[in-house]
């Protein structure tokens, strides 16, 4: 880690600075940590973001955590999603399903959608950065910025209000919203207001209720209110709407505790005495905006800084810790191994097309009706296993004739039990001490290589490469080579052993 300078000295130098603490710019960290990569994160408020506001971590989400090497800790401070619970005129009205429940599926490992309060999936990936040997430097203000051809130089102050001067070879705005990054580089913000009604989101502690369900008061006088309990604590996340549907209602919401406790008495059978300590409260009010680019340069946009989505869905945070996990691969690619700095472009042309596609399903989920109707409930669509780069410029399909059902490439990489296959050419080695799903070849900050159903060919040294021979691979795969990215995509597929090493020569892989 980089360390102040006095005056008149040079600039303190690292190889990637990342601006903002949440969910993108800490998953970021962790994975250039992994690749070896010198990094500086900083955050200008004092301390991580304490609200549970993205509380749901779709499937694709829960596989990235297990490659990052953290999904056994956030599966055990989270939980499945409880039954929604209807309350009216302070009586129980039934139980339904916000999340559907998947069928057991040996290709998708983790297919629940699971809770846990975002400060707690941001504190695990604090720690699990510390366990790569970063940190987060806290109170520390992004207040300046000049751009050069080679480098950034940023003017950061910390706490006790000194500045200094970090250069660096990338910059990677994670800063929200309202990022200070985005604006000092003049990339403007598309959007649109989803709903023009305000919302309070608030952690509160609850007397009278169960923590086995979600509970939703419909009907309530005033709009909707729900409560969540949120796993591995005592609180409850609530969440109201105010004002008329045009927006003219002068009721605003009231963030302040007594606020908070008058809401939950006007709308629900419980009185405001029920309301305890109350964590966390914000209001907003929901909106979807697209950058007109994610990459300046050397600046790239990532999470909210590049798109703003509705809390409909639970896309937001998930899209974005996929940015982080898009771009992070392709920096090290391009520090560590020698890969052309044109490879970056792929990271706009990648992820931008997929934010402009959830931002439109957030936005019609948001607008789709109310909580008890149907319109609030999910689906495949939301869970981000389909989403992939088919179209992406790192994509390549060379075998000809695919059936239309066919696992092409630019799709994610499926996993699969390697019991009954033929792995390496020994039979019973998932059984043996030896990896029992593919993912588990897949894992670590690197290309792998499967040879499914045809002989493994001579790989660069970095290249781990893997003779699959039968099993549920080779009936979801089919016979071929294939490239998988060291984010779970397929790169290449082919039949042709010539492909390989033109292709993995893109990536510095010699």
């Amino acid at each position: 880690m980089s360390h102040a300078h006095a005056p008149g000295t040079a600039p303190e130098r690292t190889e990637v600075l990342i601006v903002g603490a949440g969910p993108t710019g800490l998953t970021l960290a962790c994975d250039l940590a992994r690749r070896g990569v010198d990094a500086l994160l900083v955050e200008r408020a004092g301390a991580l973001f304490p609200g549970s506001r993205g509380k749901g971590l779709q499937p694709r989400t829960q596989e990235v955590f297990e490659d990052l090497g953290l999904l056994a800790a956030v599966h055990a401070a989270g939980r499945r999603y409880p039954r929604m619970l209807t309350w009216e005129d302070g009586e129980r009205k039934g139980e339904w399903d916000l999340v559907e429940n998947a069928e057991p599926d040996p290709t998708v490992p983790f297919p629940a959608v699971w809770m846990i309060p975002q400060w707690r999936t941001q504190e695990l990936l604090h720690e699990r950065l510390r366990e790569l040997g970063g940190r987060v430097g806290l109170g520390i203000a992004l207040t300046g910025l000049d751009r050069y051809p080679d480098r950034v130089e940023a003017r950061l102050t910390g706490p006790d209000g000194v500045e200094r001067t970090v250069s660096a070879r990338y910059l990677v705005a994670a800063d929200g919203g309202r990022s200070t990054v985005r604006r000092a580089i003049g990339v403007p913000m598309a959007g649109e207001q989803v709903d023009p009604r305000p919302s309070l989101v608030a952690d509160v502690e609850i007397d009278g209720l169960d923590r086995d369900n979600w509970h939703i008061w419909p009907k309530a006088p005033g709009g909707a209110l729900l409560l969540c309990p949120l796993p591995g604590t005592t609180a409850f996340q609530l969440f109201a709407r105010f004002g008329a549907d045009d927006g003219s209602g002068p009721e605003q919401p009231d963030t302040s505790a007594e606020g908070v406790r008058r809401t939950v008495a006007a709308r629900t059978h419980l009185p405001a005495a029920a309301v305890g300590r109350v964590h966390w409260a914000s209001d907003f009010r929901p909106r979807a905006a697209l950058a007109e680019r994610f990459r300046d340069g050397r600046v790239f946009l990532a999470g909210d800084a590049a798109h703003i989505h509705s809390p409909a869905g639970g896309q937001g945070l998930n899209t974005s810790v996929q940015d982080a996990y898009n771009l992070g691969w392709k920096l090290g690619q391009v520090l560590r191994h020698g890969a052309d700095e044109a490879l970056l472009d792929s990271y706009e042309q990648e992820r931008l097309p997929i934010a402009a596609d959830v931002l439109e399903l957030s936005t019609r989920l948001h607008r789709a009706g109310g909580v008890r109707d149907g319109g609030l409930r999910r689906g495949p669509r939301t869970e981000q296993l389909g989403l992939g780069y088919e179209d992406g410029p790192l994509t390549v399909e060379a075998r000809p004739g695919l059936p239309e059902d066919a696992l092409q490439a630019g799709e994610r990489a499926p996993d699969a039990p390697l019991t009954g296959s033929l792995l390496d050419g020994v039979e019973g080695s998932a059984v043996d001490g030896g990896p029992r799903r593919l993912f588990e070849l897949f894992h670590g900050p690197r290309f792998t290589v499967l040879a499914i159903g045809c002989a493994l060919p001579a790989l660069p040294a970095r290249v781990p490469g893997h003779r699959v021979d039968g099993g549920l691979t080779e009936r979801v795969y089919g016979r071929g080579l294939f490239a998988v990215r060291p984010d779970g995509y397929l790169g290449l597929a082919t039949h042709d052993p010539a492909d390989l090493p033109t292709y993995l020569a893109r990536f510095g892989l010699r």
